[in-house]
């Protein structure tokens, strides 16, 4: 067996995660507007796709040119805008299905065509309103520099002026950073139906009302395009130039990236498509896809419910962590044991008061956080700065880097900085992804640190969406390697040791081999072993490699890969005793989690890093073995629930077919579903407990 065979190429196996998203969209049994928005979720994630990975094999083959060529590049791109397209047709037959059944729950998603004369009249009305004044034309002509300005985050209407047998063509942005993608169309009283209509077809209907007196024309059509870039840039290496110089430059840069993606309407007459393409210098290696009327689908991430309840979610209410909700205050419940809390079961409400309790407390002298990625609106930099008026020291690493966020770190940088906040940077070239909090306090005669160890971000946003582990502790020796985490992210060449904490570029990969090997050392000696692994993506060679050498060395190994998956499990010799899963369903899970049986001692690890070599190697991550054994016991039970998993778990295999795992005569288990009923009975035992240990203390 040749050794590439033994791996998934990471980009079509990202490529079939998108194709598990795309089922939820399929998915009858999945609520019909969450339906549409898995549509959103679908193209939003193909946008990405394009600007990093579809990008980075064109890079390859461009940069190889020189040196004859990169024939596996090549080969990979092949297969990939053969997989694209047979998506995308999936994709469009999809839509209309579901436009279908909207119709028949009387839900209209109109076109420009499909108007009644009391909608054209309200349209018109709406459209000079609302509309005109965001609505400025970009004529194309031979000396425009179109890469200059055109944004790959928009859908634009390449219009057709004919006058004869002269053609002219311009283009239009649709506004949709402005004004709403869907807008819902009046309609008579007492009739159920909901009728919506794109933003982009009110353009339409009115483009006379754009360039009428303006300019001479015969006939005027409009076709919808979109062009994405490659999101990479290069930051200057020179000395005189700050980090946050360096960045913003890297910005520009990629606003004039060349493209790697141009969708046009398929309708749209060759002459037109040249020229777009000519303007746009689109290369024989970019993707050039043919498509419908409409494009920027992820705007449909956000699609409105304007029919009944039950065509979307039903909410779960977010979990109180009993340990919090008894306490004074976030200090004496951490102060009393560790805290697991499990986003967007457990509300995100504890963090963000922990950390505004911090800013005001008295006894706290200082604050310490990571930021990735924040909300738009974040109560964390909101007390961050509280915190720093109120005299307390406070650093924020901010991670320039954070790939889509820089622009926004760039400012919330700025904004810590002007309020008085130690703003650390790290180091180019090496990101800090890890997600850390340290608060120090002043308790009596000595000073206690309180820590925050994550799988995700502090972001009260998507801490509603995604999945994701908060351990809070102020477990001396853990918060003391917290400590020294952000000693080196300031002082990365100064040497340092971790015992409790797994840290990357440090220890990771090292602390990773000794754990797979104690496996393999205990299966050889007959004794109980195991690996049950949870990550977002699974591609790095060493450690997969690791997995494959436990494997056939008897150690049985449990797979939930969210994502990318290198690895090929059930090879005859090679992978015989790994299986792997991938959840999709209306939560993204998001957390990465590792048990290793260890002789029925289980060693239980919660990490900020994916088993990837960026992760690994080139990047500041943290990991950190729980110490609690309820707190093990519990994360277990998740991951147990998970794997047995019969309505939302697809199987990964070396074919990538995404077949769901067979449920056979085995009950229905929806594991997010599932978990929230765990954790939801876990907090009433404890509540349980408690009023009881008080009762027997009352009658003693």
């Amino acid at each position: 067996m040749s050794t590439e065979s033994l791996y998934i190429e990471k980009e079509l196996s990202w490529l079939s995660f998108n194709e598990r998203v795309l089922q939820e969209a399929a998915d009858k049994s999945v609520p019909l507007i969450e339906r549409v928005r898995f549509l959103g979720i679908f193209s939003s994630n193909t946008d990405e796709f394009y600007k990093v990975r579809f990008a980075d094999i064109k890079r390859r083959i461009l940069i190889n040119q020189v040196q004859g060529g990169d024939d596996v590049a090549k080969h990979l791109l092949s297969k990939i805008q053969s997989r694209v397209l047979k998506m995308n047709q999936d994709f469009d037959t999809l839509y209309n299905e579901i436009l279908l059944e909207m119709a028949r729950r009387h839900i209209f998603l109109v076109n420009d065509l499909q108007l009644d004369v009391n909608q054209q009249n309200w349209l018109r009305r709406y459209f000079h309103d609302s509309i005109l004044p965001h609505i400025t034309p970009i004529l194309l002509t031979d000396d425009i520099e179109l890469l200059q300005f055109l944004k790959d985050e928009y859908s634009y209407l390449a219009i057709e002026m004919q006058q004869g047998e002269k053609k002219r063509h311009a283009l239009i942005e649709i506004p949709t950073d402005q004004l709403p993608r869907f807008i819902e169309l009046p309609e008579p009283k007492g009739k159920r139906k909901k009728t919506l209509i794109l933003l982009d077809n009110i353009i339409r209907f009115c483009l006379d009302d754009i360039f009428n007196g303006f300019f001479e024309y015969d006939s005027l059509a409009a076709y919808s395009m979109k062009m994405t870039r490659d999101a990479e840039y290069d930051l200057s290496q020179e000395v005189e130039h700050s980090l946050l110089e360096q960045m913003s430059e890297g910005l520009n840069q990629r606003i004039t990236a060349m493209p790697v993606r141009f969708v046009y309407q398929r309708d749209m007459p060759g002459n037109m498509i040249d020229v777009l393409c000519g303007l746009l210098k689109v290369s024989r290696y970019d993707s050039i896809i043919p498509g419908g009327r409409y494009h920027n689908f992820k705007d449909f991430i956000g699609f409105p419910n304007v029919g009944r309840k039950y065509l979307e979610n039903a909410s779960l209410p977010p979990i109180q962590s009993y340990h919090f909700t008894q306490a004074r205050n976030a200090f004496d419940a951490i102060k009393a044991q560790d805290i697991l809390l499990y986003y967007p079961y457990h509300t995100f409400n504890h963090v963000t008061e922990f950390i505004r309790q911090a800013s005001y407390d008295p006894k706290v002298r200082s604050i310490k956080i990571n930021i990735y990625r924040v909300a738009k609106h974040s109560r964390v930099i909101d007390s961050m700065i509280d915190a720093a008026n109120n005299g307390k020291r406070v650093t924020v690493v901010v991670e320039l880097q954070a790939r889509f966020d820089e622009e926004a770190n760039i400012e919330w940088a700025r904004r810590l900085t002007e309020a008085g906040v130690h703003v650390v940077f790290g180091v180019p070239g090496l990101k800090i992804h890890s997600k850390l909090c340290l608060i120090t306090r002043q308790e009596d005669d000595k000073l206690v640190r309180y820590a925050h160890i994550g799988t995700g971000n502090f972001n009260e946003k998507t801490a509603r969406i995604y999945t994701d582990f908060s351990l809070m502790t102020c477990n001396t020796e853990i918060a003391d390697e917290v400590r020294q985490v952000f000693s080196y992210i300031q002082n990365p060449y100064r040497p340092v040791e971790f015992t409790h904490l797994i840290v990357s570029p440090r220890n990771s990969r090292s602390r990773l081999y000794d754990l797979i090997d104690r496996e393999i050392a205990h299966a050889k000696q007959s004794l109980p072993s195991g690996i049950t692994l949870k990550v977002n993506n699974l591609v790095d060679k060493g450690l997969i490699n690791m997995l494959y050498q436990a494997s056939n060395n008897g150690v049985n190994i449990k797979l939930i890969v969210r994502g990318m998956c290198a690895l090929i499990p059930g090879l005859k010799g090679i992978s015989e005793n790994i299986t792997a899963i991938s959840i999709v369903d209306r939560f993204l899970e998001h957390p990465r989690v590792a048990v290793f049986n260890n002789n029925n001692d289980p060693d239980v690890m919660i990490s900020s890093a994916d088993w990837m070599t960026r992760n690994i190697d080139n990047r500041i991550e943290v990991g950190c073995l729980i110490n609690d054994p309820a707190l093990k016991k519990k994360i277990i039970d998740i991951l147990n629930i998970q794997l047995t998993d019969t309505v939302k778990a697809r199987i990964l295999d070396k074919a990538m077919s995404n077949q769901y795992v067979p449920r056979g005569n085995r009950r229905k288990i929806r594991s997010q579903i599932a978990i929230y009923d765990y954790l939801k009975h876990s907090e009433k035992q404890l509540k349980k407990r408690a009023e009881k240990a008080i009762t027997n203390n009352d009658t003693d």
